[in-house]
């Protein structure tokens, strides 16, 4: 079961525009993890000719799934949705780079969480194959003045 009922929902919780969308579905929701869905189209700008997900699709899909935890709890807080951006990416192994048609499930689960810096650790799967893990430090904007 998705957490939400539109991609229109989803937009309102991220700062990602098409054709940079990474997420197109949020699985799970709690205060220390997230989970996001992604089904690879075949037009996706960070596709490559035979059909894969790029490695910087792959960083950027866990990245919006940080975005969008932290775009989910605004909302729920009744707060507009902050904007980010990545402080930093730490031991990132990209094992296998999916196709078009599957879908990617990532799942994050959060460390640290102070004065708007939000530090992960999590993995990107196809099926139950995990394709991709890593860390990641992200900045919110907003807790530092525009």
């Amino acid at each position: 079961m998705n957490l939400l009922t539109s991609f229109d929902e989803l937009l309102n919780l991220i700062p990602q525009r098409p054709p940079f969308v990474l997420v197109d579905k949020l699985v799970e929701h709690s205060d220390k993890a997230v989970t996001s869905g992604f089904s690879i189209p075949a037009d996706h700008v960070l596709t490559d000719a035979a059909g894969y997900l790029s490695e910087a699709g792959i960083i950027e899909n866990f990245a919006q799934t940080i975005a969008l935890y932290q775009g989910y709890d605004y909302f729920l807080r009744g707060l507009p949705s902050p904007v980010g951006y990545i402080g930093s990416i730490k031991n990132v192994e990209i094992l296998a780079c999916p196709r078009t048609g599957q879908e990617l499930r990532t799942t994050v689960h959060i460390l640290q969480e102070m004065m708007g810096v939000t530090m992960v650790k999590g993995e990107v799967k196809v099926a139950d194959l995990v394709i991709a893990r890593g860390e990641m430090r992200t900045v919110i904007v907003d807790e530092f003045g525009k």
